[in-house]
């Protein structure tokens, strides 16, 4: 079984096709995670599970939830992680949960995506022809790690130094707690209320008020409310105002470019 989270298209895109090259059901994991739903989830066939990367790490609100639902059946997990190009100590951390779950962690593979972070301008916006090539390259990337699990082997990655868990474990939670504030988030008269935003939003931190989303913390800085607004009518103060709002199906449209 393949499980997934997605904010902006990235993860879906490589789950749903490692799913289908493994002829394997592929979960969404969005609703269970919003409704706090940790009823057991059963395969007999190796657990997939595909997670973006956020400030050098799987999202602390997709670790959270994998600690506390049972998975039965097989005991062989492998990990997919998508990035914009440094997955950090995600890997590491994965294998720590899978074993302290009395599971088997059979390694992960990293792809390097589309960068969908816009909050900041510490991160420049990528080029159109930059976000096809990533894109075409984990497509590419896609049949090789799906024989390796189909095959039972385990998944290599690189190697990660233990400089880098040294530097991101006190990191990362002042990281999170300084550097993602929801305040400046905010709706524009573009909005047309449609509440999107708010059923996306996987710690369930915005709510609509007067058919207009407010945003309460804490917050991710998933991206998936920007990025999904069908209006593009969500800025994050000044810093998103002239940037384009990634969304991986919004850039096909776009660009006429096939979802192979």
């Amino acid at each position: 079984m393949v499980l997934y989270y997605s904010a902006t298209g990235n993860t879906e895109y490589v789950a749903k096709r490692i799913a289908k090259r493994l002829d394997d059901e592929c979960l969404d994991l969005l609703a269970r995670i919003k409704a706090n739903d940790y009823s057991e989830l059963h395969s007999e066939k190796p657990f997939v599970i595909c997670a973006p990367v956020y400030v050098a790490e799987m999202p602390v609100f997709m670790r959270d939830y994998l600690k506390k639902v049972p998975l039965s059946g097989t005991r062989d997990v492998y990990f997919i992680f998508t990035s914009g190009g440094y997955a950090g100590i995600s890997g590491m951390l994965a294998k720590h949960l899978i074993r302290k779950k009395g599971m088997h962690y059979m390694g992960h593979a990293e792809f390097q995506m589309p960068r969908n972070y816009m909050a900041s301008d510490m991160y420049p916006e990528l080029e159109a022809e930059e976000i096809e090539r990533r894109i075409h390259t984990s497509w590419l990337q896609i049949p090789r790690v799906a024989k390796r699990i189909r095959e039972g082997r385990q998944l290599k990655a690189r190697h990660i130094f233990l400089f880098e868990a040294v530097i991101t474990v006190p990191f990362h939670p002042v990281w999170t707690r300084i550097m993602q504030p929801a305040k400046p988030f905010y709706a524009t008269d573009k909005c047309i209320g449609c509440g999107k935003c708010e059923k996306i939003c996987p710690l369930n931190n915005i709510r609509m008020e007067n058919g207009k989303p407010r945003w309460e913390k804490p917050c991710a800085h998933c991206m998936a409310c920007i990025g999904n607004c069908p209006v593009e009518a969500i800025e994050f103060g000044s810093v998103t105002q002239k940037k384009k709002k990634y969304n991986l199906k919004r850039f096909f449209r776009q660009n006429r470019m096939k979802a192979k």
